[in-house]
């Protein structure tokens, strides 16, 4: 049987942090869990500056993407002052949102990541939290949006997980990698 597969989308200006439960948790399932995952990451650009500066250089170019390849979307959150939402609100990803949410896959966003999500429009009248410690794009932003912000650290609608801020980033991605495979999973790959 083939392993499940996360695409992970790093943004300019995305907190390294966010994107690293993801890679340790996805790389931990691989090499202890019961049921591995594979996660291969994009993004916009050839080189992508992280918010503390570090330099990554994603797997797969953005335009060789085929969503049949891929079972979940895994989104880390960013910086306004970093050019996060200069990528994350550009409509090639905007339109790759709504095709993973069409075909019903998980996406998981982490902090900020929720802004993008509901930019989309596929949060509309769906239950979603997301950062609240800025005045720009916060939770009065994603409710105008249309998401039904709700004031709990993770917040799970269906497909889609959403989460408050950086602390909550290693359960979002136990949840994404349980809503994958299974419980006992998660348990392996915690131990």
């Amino acid at each position: 049987m083939k392993n499940k597969k996360v695409l992970l989308f790093l943004s300019q200006g995305f907190e390294e942090y966010e994107a690293g439960v993801f890679t340790d948790i996805i790389g931990w399932s691989r090499e202890l869990g019961i049921e591995p995952v594979d996660m291969i990451s994009t993004g916009l650009r050839p080189e992508i500056k992280c918010k503390w500066n570090l330099i990554v250089r994603p797997e797969i170019e953005f335009d060789r993407i085929n969503i049949e390849d891929y079972d979940a979307l895994a989104i880390p959150g960013g910086f306004k002052d970093s050019g996060y939402y200069e990528d994350a609100f550009d409509e090639r990803f905007q339109h790759l949102i709504r095709e993973f949410d069409k075909d019903k896959k998980i996406i998981a966003a982490v902090c900020a990541a929720a802004i993008p999500v509901g930019k989309s429009g596929v949060l509309k009248d769906r239950n979603a939290t997301t950062y609240d410690l800025s005045d720009i794009y916060g939770r009065k932003y994603l409710a105008d949006l249309g998401a039904n912000v709700q004031d709990r650290d993770i917040v799970i609608d269906k497909n889609i997980i959403t989460s408050t801020g950086p602390a909550t980033g290693l359960d979002v991605a136990f949840k994404l990698l349980e809503m994958l495979t299974s419980t006992r999973n998660v348990e392996e790959v915690k131990k």
